[in-house]
């Protein structure tokens, strides 16, 4: 299946979007900021700070279809019980990552077509303060 997806968001992609987050390691967006979420880079991340739940939230200028997505998180501060919400009010899966370091792809029931806003919220962590450290956030069709 993986093979006829089209990414709509990550590196190279140029899907116009606005993106949020619920927080930022001590505010500090230079080294952990949401960013580092498409930038294709090992090294850096997403860091959020204590407290669950904590989310992302993306905001696309035109309609898009959303059919899977993939998330890296870092062993340890990853997600344990997640959600996927679009439109702001309607919960469309509900996912448990493993903690692990490796990418991860999440498949969505069906397609979803004409999103404009979607919501990935990890309503534990691995992480006993609820930190969520991310490294990669993709999208496809």
């Amino acid at each position: 299946m993986q093979s006829t997806m089209s990414p709509i968001l990550g590196q190279g992609c140029s899907t116009a979007y606005t993106c949020r987050v619920s927080s930022t390691l001590n505010r500090d967006t230079k080294q952990f900021g949401k960013k580092y979420l498409f930038d294709g880079r090992n090294e850096t991340c997403w860091n959020s700070d204590q407290g669950s739940p904590q989310w992302v939230s993306l905001e696309f200028e035109q309609p898009v279809a959303v059919s899977a997505f993939a998330l890296q998180f870092q062993g340890g501060f990853g997600g344990k019980e997640c959600e996927v919400e679009v439109e702001g009010t309607t919960k469309v899966l509900d996912f448990y990552p493993e903690d692990t370091n490796k990418l991860q792809t999440f498949y969505l029931k069906e397609q979803l077509n004409c999103v404009k806003k979607l919501r990935i919220a990890f309503n534990s962590s691995t992480d006993f303060y609820g930190r969520i450290t991310l490294y990669q956030l993709e999208l496809f069709a």
